[in-house]
């Protein structure tokens, strides 16, 4: 990274300090970077934020190209800053001339001139995107593309919040000393806007299927519709991995949101993993317990009382996409992508009980998929864990409460031999044995799809529902 960069300074501001969360950066090509940035900037048009949107394009020639669409964006944000190296004609479109258009023209030699950079900051919207262009000593052997679609960026993308936010100071400390008069007024817009993140009122602290949900099924069209237009192999695997990445920050974001139990996919995660190792599962089935776990509070992006309790099966009116439940909007967001949709299966049935008496379909006994019943019962653990740790933290005490709480379903709400594989391992936690809990880098998520069995499952689920 290139010293006195804002990728950089935002780097070195999250390395090795105290209450500072390390972050995972990933390369991305220009044309995912393109359809992520188009995606996110519709969310202002399509939801009508009066957000501060800060962009650096590098050179005014890439400015050029989306001049026009900026001008639409203009019409609904509250001001738009602009960062590039100047070329011909950079200041004198339309778009840069009016009032809540403000444009720093960057020095050549400034580091910012080789970042592109998108940062949407509202009370109700948090985005960004934040990369840096490869050297062409970097692409080593290969040497610079020649497609421009090809070129490669480090870095990564959020909805988080205080870390948009943070990035939005270090890019307008950057432009100060080209505009200290914008620095001034833009910097207590930023305090303004800090303050309104911690309402109650604010979206931003109120995960929901209908605004989230409608941010990453944008993301994932944009970057299908990219993966249709190209056919380079590496382009299509740069983009489906994104597609899995938006999904991976939104429940990211919706556990960063719940203070009480800030870690709780990571923790379900893990334990969904393990209880399957003492089942002896095969690795391609941990590996699907794994990621559902990551992804299991999607399927609660809605509260479930909103829900319509005399309606127990799914839909048969899209026969060509199976098990479409409108019941659980967080997970139809998931069948969005089609190598996701075993996965969505079992998050969705997360919450069927063994006697047949739960939801959504009402499957009982082993009609319920293995990894749902698992799932279903680590984020139970889990969640009674969480409210007993914050006064006795991994207590053998509080171990033994939360498996209580368990093992009093156990035969009606959960699977017998699951829970008894769960008391032996809580029996191992309160004997000394770590459970490894990792956050996983998800700029790097590519590794956690695997499509093993997929149609299995879902035929299996189809044949139990249509009992």
């Amino acid at each position: 990274m290139l010293p006195g960069s804002i990728l950089q300074k935002l780097k070195s501001a999250h390395t090795d300090q105290p209450g500072k969360r390390p972050l995972n950066f990933g390369v991305y090509y220009k044309n995912t970077l393109v359809a992520l940035c188009h995606a996110l900037e519709d969310a202002i048009l399509a939801e009508k934020h009066p957000a501060l949107m800060i962009t650096a394009f590098q050179r005014g020639k890439w400015y050029l190209q989306e001049a026009d669409r900026y001008g639409e964006i203009a019409d609904q944000a509250e001001q738009i800053v602009i960062l590039a190296a100047p070329d011909a004609g950079f200041l004198e479109h339309p778009t840069s001339l009016r009032s809540n258009v403000s444009v720093v023209s960057l020095n050549p030699d400034d580091p910012v001139a080789v970042e592109w950079h998108l940062i949407i900051v509202s009370p109700d919207y948090t985005a960004m995107v934040l990369c840096q262009e490869l050297s062409e000593a970097d692409y080593g052997a290969s040497g610079f593309p020649e497609d421009d679609l090809e070129r490669k960026f480090y870095g990564f993308w959020t909805f988080e919040p205080s870390l948009v936010v943070e990035t939005a100071r270090l890019a307008i400390d950057h432009a100060a000393p080209y505009n200290p008069e914008l620095h001034r007024q833009v910097s207590d817009r930023l305090n303004q806007i800090e303050t309104e993140l911690q309402s109650d009122s604010a979206l931003c602290h109120q995960p929901k299927a209908d605004n989230l949900g409608d941010v990453v099924m944008r993301v994932v069209s944009y970057l299908r519709t990219s993966e249709e237009e190209h056919t380079s192999h590496s382009l299509d695997t740069n983009l489906v991995s994104n597609e899995l990445q938006a999904f991976l920050r939104v429940a990211q974001l919706i556990d960063q949101a719940d203070v009480s139990n800030p870690n709780a996919a990571a923790e379900v995660a893990s334990l969904a993993e393990t209880i399957g190792q003492l089942l002896d599962l095969p690795a391609w089935q941990l590996h699907r317990l794994r990621l559902a776990g990551l992804l299991h509070r999607m399927a609660f992006l809605q509260q479930r009382s909103e829900l319509q309790p005399e309606t127990h099966r799914y839909s048969d009116d899209a026969p060509s996409v199976p098990l479409t439940c409108p019941l659980v909007p967080g997970t139809q967001v998931l069948r969005t992508m089609q190598r996701l949709r075993a996965i969505a299966t079992i998050v969705t049935h997360q919450t069927e009980w063994w006697n047949g008496s739960g939801q959504p379909a009402g499957l009982g006994g082993d009609e319920i998929p293995i990894e749902s019943r698992i799932l279903g019962l680590a984020s139970t653990f889990q969640q009674e864990l969480a409210q007993r740790r914050m006064a006795d933290g991994d207590s053998p005490e509080a171990l033994a409460a939360a498996l209580s709480v368990c093992q009093s379903q156990q035969g009606d709400r959960f699977d017998p031999k699951l829970v008894e594989a769960l008391a032996l391992l809580v029996s191992g936690l309160q004997q000394g044995l770590s459970l490894e809990v990792v956050v996983p880098k998800i700029a790097a998520g590519l590794w956690l799809l695997d499509s093993r069995s997929d149609e299995d499952l879902l035929s299996e689920v189809s044949t139990a529902m249509g009992r």
